[in-house]
């Protein structure tokens, strides 16, 4: 007897996904780091600041990443269609995917750069342009992170680009010191060494929300869903004899969804129980385990032999 459940629950991306609420922050985000972008070439240049110029191609990947966090947002909220069910809100995991790609591929460019100016071809620095630019690099990186603090806890797709502005402010303030450390003692190879710094602290973090990325586009269970607490907690509901076929993944941020048989009592098939148990069930998931989005098949024991070969 198969059976989903609604009862006054939001199924689906009907009601948009973790990010599309922070997309005005996203966009003011996006003005200010292509306005800093800009900035931080011209510093580059006018100083010879490797530094600035990597952090400026660190702003680059940001500006893409934010355009392309605004785009999925855009597509995950339209409406499911009969071939898409779901409708696009995978799109916005597909670009912190591109994201994460992205961050990857501009740390290991500014990390051989930099080994390339100190060994090989030393430059002198300005310290005080450096410092100049580096300072409104900051301000601008503090002002995009306080925009995008809360929506990074809600959504993979802001929380890659409140990460690429984290790692710009860290950037920001590698840059200010190597600069301080040229002004104050002439040493200009504290420029590729800030340069080196910034690369390095651009993939850790990357390759965090690199595995979070690929844990959903994997269906791997929400890391916050302990699956066997799940099980017990549906198998102590009167007249549950058992659980099989239970499936728990993640669509999109903020959006995940799970699918279970629950094999009961005879007597708990009837119209009237199987209803109460369906509210139940849908009670204990969403209460506990905050999954709303859930599809539940009751059926008598002895069923679960014949969907052998069929739905597993």
């Amino acid at each position: 007897m198969g059976a989903g459940h609604d009862h006054g629950h939001t199924h689906g991306p009907t009601t948009g996904t973790a990010a599309a609420a922070h997309r005005g922050r996203l966009r003011i985000a996006l003005g200010i780091t292509l306005f800093v972008m800009v900035a931080e070439i011209a510093g580059g240049l006018l100083a010879d600041s490797l530094a600035l110029i990597a952090d400026a191609a660190h702003m680059a990947t940001d500006a893409l990443g934010l355009g392309m966090a605004l785009l999925a947002i855009h597509f995950a909220n339209r409406p499911a269609s009969e071939r898409r069910t779901f409708g696009f809100a995978r799109a916005e995991i597909l670009a912190a995917l591109a994201n994460c790609l992205l961050l990857l591929g501009v740390g290991g460019y500014v990390v051989y750069e930099a080994v390339e100016r100190f060994f090989f071809a030393p430059a002198e620095t300005s310290g005080p342009l450096a410092l100049a630019f580096g300072a409104v690099g900051l301000l601008a990186n503090l002002i995009s992170l306080s925009l995008l603090m809360r929506g990074q806890r809600e959504s993979l797709n802001v929380r890659g680009a409140f990460l690429e502005v984290a790692a710009d402010a860290l950037g920001s303030v590698a840059v200010i010191l190597s600069a301080l450390v040229i002004m104050a003692t002439g040493w200009h190879a504290a420029d590729p060494i800030a340069s080196l710094l910034i690369g390095a602290m651009i993939v850790p973090r990357t390759l965090r929300l690199l595995r979070e990325t690929l844990d959903i586009l994997l269906e791997a269970a929400p890391k916050d869903v302990d699956m066997a607490e799940v099980r017990r907690h549906m198998e102590e509901l009167p007249g549950v004899v058992g659980v099989h076929d239970l499936h728990a993944w993640t669509i999109t941020s903020g959006m995940p969804v799970l699918s279970a048989h629950v094999v009961v009592e005879a007597d708990h098939l009837d119209a009237a129980a199987h209803e109460k148990l369906l509210h139940e069930l849908q009670e204990c998931l969403g209460g506990h385990f905050d999954v709303e989005h859930c599809t539940f098949q009751l059926e008598p024991s002895g069923h679960a032999p014949h969907e052998a070969g069929l739905c597993h």
